[in-house]
């Protein structure tokens, strides 16, 4: 090979493992992700350490837990980070492309124009961006400067558009790293947030209710206190539940018609011998599952994500692994795989030999954490978890409240096994296992708004559990 291999990064937002053909959904119209699926390695039991955007993105792009990047809640300021990939590849002669949603700069939702420099965390080429936006046929995004240029069409059809008309004008002497980050399937869930020709497919497609359905509240975790309680689940959301799971299934069609039309672009171009390619999502979607809506939580509809990678000729086709990949994990792989140093300050495990099909060293577990409300100061949600091939464990922060789950014999997590006498013996193992990997990290448990006064200042980040203030 005359160059190291370039990197197509495919994120999507809110798509769930569940909800893949691939993955066994009958229901879902993927046929270009599941072709993906039959050509690449297969981490099927890949989880977001932090089922939620800004926390999962910043882990994404620095290798770090959220409290080492101090991501505690979306609408954040993220820390800038001189050893993120983006800054990585930088240096190591990479051209970079950043194109979508970026969801790490705004304090809220007002604060869309990420400007060049450190809080692009390394990705310092072209850029194509914006901090938040899920309205599709509203779309916009930024340049390198202020001027907010208006996005013609439907969002996700413009930016694969984007992405592969920057990488037919690519330097081919250089090897690129892509980051290509859609809004879907992530809600609002209205017809007209989606285009007709794949609202269709799924119009009158029946979505029962799953065995763990519960009526619940979003209170803690969502919505302003009082705003999304039990009253409100019952009028608001749970009428229109059918409807959402529609607009998302037709959502996630259009994404697998728009990675399709990319991955044809980049066989057409000669790409495919030295590119590696991900697909993947930041997490998934409760769906009232667990009588939850949204994400945030340990639960398996929340945290498992797809995620794919297909380097022609090095990895196998149609493999899967049990490696137990958490977010930290993927900025090694990666790196390793392009033959370019880790840094020193990430956290992750590289598992380079599961995606080249091999066996390697792999985590016992994967480490999550929820450390508080969605995007507001607001406490009384705060959890951390382990997971690994067979059990998930995990504790409430606010009554102490332990949790076992099988996730072989019992994969809706209806049987709490923490009390099962059966089980002590599992849940003093996990138990320790999560203290000891808290205590590794610094990571104190505590409520969401002690983050606000302790790491904090007008929702900018300023200091973590491992980083102190500059």
């Amino acid at each position: 090979m005359s160059k190291q291999p370039n990197l197509i990064y495919v994120l999507a937002d809110q798509l769930r493992y569940f909800s893949c053909g691939y993955a066994g959904d009958e229901k879902a119209h993927t046929p270009n992700i599941d072709e993906f699926a039959a050509q690449a390695v297969s981490f099927r039991q890949a989880i977001s350490g932090y089922p939620v955007c800004g926390p999962h993105r910043n882990s994404l792009f620095t290798g770090k837990y959220p409290s080492s990047t101090g991501m505690v809640i979306n609408e954040l300021r993220c820390l800038p980070d001189s050893d993120a990939i983006g800054h990585v590849v930088t240096r190591h002669g990479y051209e970079t492309s950043y194109i979508g949603k970026w969801h790490l700069y705004g304090a809220d939702h007002s604060q869309q124009f990420v400007p060049p420099g450190p809080y692009r965390l390394g990705f310092d080429g072209y850029w194509s961006g914006y901090n938040f936006n899920h309205h599709y046929y509203k779309g916009f995004y930024y340049n390198d400067t202020d001027e907010r240029r208006e996005t013609p069409g439907y969002e996700p059809d413009f930016q694969t558009d984007l992405a592969i008309e920057w990488l037919r004008g690519a330097d081919r002497s250089k090897p690129f790293a892509l980051f290509l980050n859609y809004g879907t399937p992530h809600d609002p869930w209205d017809w007209d947030n989606c285009p007709e020709e794949f609202n269709r497919l799924f119009r009158d497609v029946r979505f029962p209710e799953p065995p763990n359905y519960k009526d619940g509240s979003a209170d803690r975790y969502w919505g302003r206190p009082g705003g999304m309680n039990e009253q409100w689940f019952l009028d608001n959301w749970k009428p229109n539940r059918e409807r959402f799971l529609q607009v998302y299934y037709a959502m996630t069609a259009n994404l697998d018609w728009n990675f399709g039309r990319l991955r044809r672009a980049i066989g057409e171009m000669g790409l495919d011998e030295d590119t590696i390619v991900v697909f993947t999502s930041d997490h998934g979607e409760m769906f009232g599952a667990q009588g939850r809506i949204a994400k945030k939580i340990f639960y398996e509809e929340a945290v498992r994500i797809p995620f794919l990678i297909r380097w022609k000729g090095h990895t196998p086709e149609g493999h899967a692994t049990d490696a137990c990949l958490d977010t930290p994990d993927i900025m090694p792989t990666l790196l390793e795989l392009m033959n370019l140093p880790i840094p020193g300050s990430v956290e992750g495990m590289s598992l380079k030999d599961q995606a080249l099909g091999s066996d390697g060293p792999e985590p016992e577990a994967a480490f999550l954490q929820g450390m508080g409300h969605t995007h507001l100061w607001v406490d009384g949600d705060e959890w951390r978890a382990v997971r690994d091939k067979r059990y998930t464990y995990a504790v409430m922060r606010h009554d102490r409240s332990e949790y076992l789950f099988d996730h072989e014999a019992d994969p809706y997590e209806m049987r709490n096994l923490a009390e099962d006498p059966e089980h002590l013996e599992a849940v003093r193992k996990y138990r320790a296992m999560l203290q000891a990997r808290m205590e590794q990290l610094g990571d104190t448990f505590e409520i969401c708004t002690w983050y606000r006064e302790h790491w904090a200042d007008d929702r900018a980040i300023v200091k973590t559990a491992t980083r102190e203030p500059v």
